[in-house]
C-alpha cells in the first residue's frame, strides 16, 4: 500500500516542524558551551599574506586550540579573521577554502568534533566545504536570513545556497551557528522587523544555533537582545562577541554559551595571541 506525502511525513502537512535535538548538547557536553575563536594569519590569496607556509599556520592553529581547550573551554572555532579585507560570499578562491581545510583538519587531528569552521565574510558555502574536508563539526554564517550592509557591502542571506550546497556534497551533518542580528553592520533594510522577528526567520531557515552579538568585535551582547532572541526560539542560544571573566557568570544565565576571544587575548585584541591564564579566570567565571 502506497503512502502519501503527509502520511510519511504528518508535520509538514500540519504546516509546523519538529523540534530538533540540541546541536550544542551534542557538540559539547557541558554547559554553558565556551567556544574559543582562532584568528588566523593571513592565508593564501589575501592581502596580507607573507608566503607563510599552511603547514606553520596550521601549527598556529594547534597551539591556539590547546591554549583555549587545555585550560578550560569546550570547543574552538577556526576564523580566517586577518584575510582582511573581507570577501563576499561566493567571491572565495579555492585556495581559501583548501587552506582553511587543511588548518582545521590539524586542529580536528586533536580535538575532535569540538571544531567549528567560520569564513569571513558570510561565506556559508566556502565554510561547509573546508569543514567537511577537516571534519568540523559546524559553520558561523553571520546572515543566514534577510539582508544588511556589512563593511564589505551589500550581504544577502547565505540560508538557501548553503543548506542545498550542504546536502548536494554529503555534508548534511555540519550544523549551521547563525548570528540573528550580526554586528559590523547597518540593518536598515530589515528595520521594520523585530529581533523576535528576525529570530523566527533564522530558525524557519533551518538553522541550528543562533547567535547573539554587539555591535562590533569585542563588544558585549545586551542582555535585553539575549532574552528576546532566546524567548524566541527553540534552538539553543549563545553570544558571540564581548564575553569577559567579569560578565560572562551573569550573561550564561541568559544563554547556552558563548563564542570568546578578544578578552583572553594577551592584548585583549583580536589580533593577540590567546593567554592561557585568561581563558582560565573566564572558564572559571563560567563555572566550568
Amino acid at each position: 500500500m502506497s503512502t502519501s506525502l503527509s502520511d510519511q511525513h504528518p508535520e509538514q502537512s500540519l504546516g509546523v516542524f519538529p523540534t530538533k535535538p540540541s546541536a550544542l548538547a551534542a557538540m559539547f557536553t557541558s554547559a554553558p558551551a565556551l567556544i574559543g575563536a582562532i584568528h588566523l594569519p593571513a592565508l593564501p590569496g589575501s592581502p596580507h599574506y607573507k608566503g607563510r607556509p599552511v603547514s606553520e599556520i596550521s601549527e598556529f592553529a594547534l597551539a591556539e586550540a590547546h591554549a583555549y581547550i587545555d585550560n578550560g573551554f569546550d570547543g574552538v572555532i577556526v576564523e580566517n579573521h586577518w584575510d582582511i579585507p573581507f570577501l563576499k560570499p561566493g567571491e572565495h578562491g579555492y585556495e581559501t577554502a583548501a587552506s582553511m581545510g587543511v588548518v582545521t583538519a590539524a586542529v580536528v587531528g586533536d580535538f575532535g568534533d569540538r571544531v567549528g569552521v567560520s569564513i569571513l565574510s558570510n561565506a556559508g558555502e566556502c565554510g561547509v566545504a573546508a569543514a567537511w574536508a577537516a571534519g568540523a563539526s559546524f559553520v558561523r554564517v553571520n546572515q543566514w536570513a534577510n539582508a544588511y550592509i556589512a563593511n564589505e557591502g551589500f550581504i544577502e542571506g547565505q540560508a538557501a545556497k548553503t543548506t542545498r550546497f550542504r546536502h548536494r556534497i554529503g555534508a548534511d551533518p555540519v550544523k549551521i551557528f547563525a548570528d540573528v542580528h550580526v554586528k559590523h553592520g547597518a540593518h536598515a533594510i530589515v528595520a521594520d522587523r523585530t529581533i523576535a522577528e528576525q529570530t523566527e526567520d533564522a530558525e524557519f531557515f533551518d538553522a541550528d544555533v543562533l547567535i547573539a552579538t554587539g555591535s562590533r568585535t569585542g563588544d558585549a551582547a545586551s542582555v535585553d537582545e539575549v532574552s528576546v532572541i532566546k524567548n524566541n526560539t527553540m534552538l539553543p542560544v549563545i553570544i558571540g562577541s564581548g564575553i569577559t571573566a567579569a560578565n560572562v557568570g551573569e550573561l550564561m544565565k541568559e544563554c547556552d554559551g558563548a563564542i570568546i576571544a578578544s578578552s583572553v587575548k594577551e592584548n585583549a585584541r583580536w589580533w593577540g595571541r590567546v593567554a592561557g591564564d585568561k581563558v582560565r579566570a573566564v572558564a572559571r567565571a563560567a563555572g566550568k
